[in-house]
C-alpha cells in the first residue's frame, strides 16, 4: 500500500487526474444495475402511463365503459353504426358529406387503379403523381392564392412548417386556445411564444406594440374556426395588425375551410376579404375534404422553399394517390354543389337556435357547426355523453387537458346530411338527458 502511494505521490497533477477518471470508469462497469427504477427503463412503470391506468380504473368504478376507440362499423355522416346499432351521429367531421359520396369514391377507387395505393417514396425523389400538382393547384384556386404543398397529415403540416420556418430570433404569438399541432410547431421551432386571451384581437396588437422591435420575424397564429368552441375570429382585424407590424399571419383552417362562405372557400370567403391578404393558409384534407393529409397556400415563395426544405415533406412520403384523387374530388363537387354549404349552414343555426331556447350553454359558438355543450363537470361530461348514446345520439365529451378546468363539454359537429327531425329529436333529448343530471 506504502508503495502505490508512493507512486502516486509521484505522479502529475494531470496524470493523477487521468487515474482517477480511468477508476470512476472501472467503478461504473462493475455497479450492480438493479439500483436503477423500473421507471426509467419500463414502459409499464412510467409515472404518467401509471396515472393513465388509475384515471381509467376511477372511470370504470363508476360504471362508466370505456369511452374511446369505439369502433364505427358504416360512413361516418349523419348516422353510424356501433355494435350493429344505429344512432344519430355528432362525432363526424363529415360537414359537407364528402366521405361516402359517390363521385369521391369512385375517384380515389379509380386512382387506386392507376397509381396503387402508395407513391412509395418522397415526392422529392420519386414519389410524384400528376395528381399532386392538379391537387395543388386547385387547392390554391379554390381559396385564391398562388400556389399550395400537400403534406400527409394535418397536424404535421403545422408542425414543420412552423417549426422550419421560424426560430430562436423570432416571436409567435398565437391564440391561448390554438391547436396542440400549432403548439408544437412553436415548441419545434424555438421562438419565443406568446399566447394571446382567445380572439382578442386588441392584446394581440397589444403585444406586437411592446415587442415587435426585439425580434427579426413574427409570426401570428389564429384559427378559422376553434374546434372546441365554434367561434370564428375577427380577421380584418388581424390582418390589419399584421401589415403594420410587418409580421406574417397564419390561418388554420381546418375546421373552416369547406364550411364558412356562400361556397366554402373559408373565413376569407365569409369576410369578404383578399385570400391574398394572409401570407399562410392552413388546412386539412380529412374533414371537408374526406381524406387524410394537410396543406399551406399562399405565395409561390413560400410554398416552393417548403418543398425543398421542410422536413416534414422533404423527409416523408407523399401522399397517396386515392388520398389526392378524393379531396380533388371533393373540391370540384363543392364547387358544382356549394348548396351543401347553405344546407350545412341551416342545419347548424337550427341546432344552436334549438339549444339556446332550452337554456343549454352553447358557449361562444356562431356561424359554425360546431356547437359545444358546456356542463363544467369533467365526469357529468362523459356520463352524459353515455346517456347519449344508450337514447341514440353518438356525441363526443372534451375534458381537460383539451378544454379548460370546469369547461367540460359534448362537442356537436352538425353536418349538412343531418336532417331537421334529427336535430329536433336530438335537442329534445339532450335537454331531457341535462335536466336529469345532478
Amino acid at each position: 500500500m506504502t508503495h502505490t502511494s508512493e507512486k502516486i505521490a509521484h505522479l502529475t497533477p494531470t496524470e493523477k487526474r487521468s487515474l482517477l477518471a480511468e477508476l470512476l470508469r472501472q467503478k461504473a462497469k462493475l455497479a450492480p444495475s438493479d439500483d436503477i427504477p423500473l421507471e426509467y427503463y419500463r414502459f409499464e412503470h412510467y409515472p404518467e402511463y401509471r396515472k393513465l391506468k388509475q384515471q381509467q380504473q376511477e372511470i370504470a368504478a363508476l360504471g362508466i365503459n370505456n369511452p374511446f376507440f369505439t369502433p364505427q362499423e358504416a360512413i361516418n355522416s349523419n348516422t353510424t353504426i356501433v355494435a350493429g346499432r344505429e344512432l344519430i351521429n355528432y362525432a363526424t367531421y363529415n360537414y359537407v358529406g364528402m366521405s361516402g359520396d359517390p363521385v369521391v369514391s369512385q375517384a380515389a377507387k379509380d386512382a387506386i387503379d392507376r397509381y396503387g395505393t402508395s407513391v412509395s417514396a418522397s415526392r422529392l425523389v420519386s414519389g410524384e403523381k400528376p395528381l399532386h400538382r392538379e391537387l395543388e393547384r386547385e387547392i390554391a384556386d379554390f381559396i385564391g392564392v398562388e400556389d399550395s404543398v400537400v403534406f400527409v397529415g394535418g397536424h404535421a403540416t403545422n408542425v414543420t412548417t412552423v417549426g422550419h420556418l421560424f426560430g430562436q430570433n423570432d416571436l409567435i404569438v398565437h391564440d391561448c386556445l390554438s391547436h396542440n399541432s400549432l403548439l408544437q410547431g412553436c415548441l419545434l421551432s424555438g421562438a419565443t411564444a406568446v399566447a394571446f386571451p382567445h380572439n382578442d384581437w386588441e392584446a394581440a396588437r397589444r403585444v406586437l406594440q411592446e415587442r415587435r422591435h426585439r425580434y427579426k420575424r413574427v409570426l401570428i397564429i389564429v384559427e378559422g374556426v376553434y374546434s372546441t368552441d365554434g367561434d370564428i375570429p375577427n380577421l380584418p382585424e388581424f390582418i390589419e395588425i399584421k401589415k403594420r407590424y410587418k409580421a406574417f399571419l397564419m390561418v388554420d383552417e381546418a375546421h373552416s375551410i369547406g364550411v364558412l362562405g356562400a361556397h366554402g372557400r373559408g373565413i376569407s370567403e365569409y369576410f369578404g376579404i383578399d385570400a391574398r391578404d394572409v401570407d399562410l393558409w392552413m388546412g386539412t384534407l380529412s374533414k371537408s375534404f374526406a381524406s387524410c393529409g394537410g396543406y399551406i397556400a399562399g405565395g409561390r415563395a413560400v410554398v416552393e422553399y417548403l418543398k425543398y426544405t421542410a422536413p416534414g415533406f422533404v423527409f416523408s412520403v407523399g401522399i397517396s394517390p386515392p388520398n389526392a384523387a378524393s379531396v380533388l374530388a371533393a373540391i370540384r363537387v363543392l364547387k358544382a354543389e356549394p348548396e351543401r354549404v347553405a344546407r350545412l349552414k341551416e342545419r347548424s343555426k337550427l341546432f344552436l337556435a334549438l339549444a339556446q331556447q332550452k337554456g343549454l350553454n352553447t358557449g361562444t359558438s356562431k356561424d359554425s357547426p360546431v356547437i359545444p355543450i358546456i356542463v363544467g363537470d369533467s365526469l357529468k361530461s362523459v356520463q352524459l355523453s353515455q346517456n347519449l348514446f344508450k337514447r341514440g345520439i353518438n356525441v363526443p365529451f372534451m375534458i381537460y387537458p383539451s378544454v379548460p378546468h370546469n369547461a367540460a363539454r359534448l362537442r356537436f359537429f352538425v353536418t349538412c346530411n343531418h336532417t331537421e327531425e334529427q336535430i329536433r329529436s336530438t335537442v329534445d333529448i339532450l335537454a331531457e338527458e341535462v335536466e336529469k343530471m345532478p
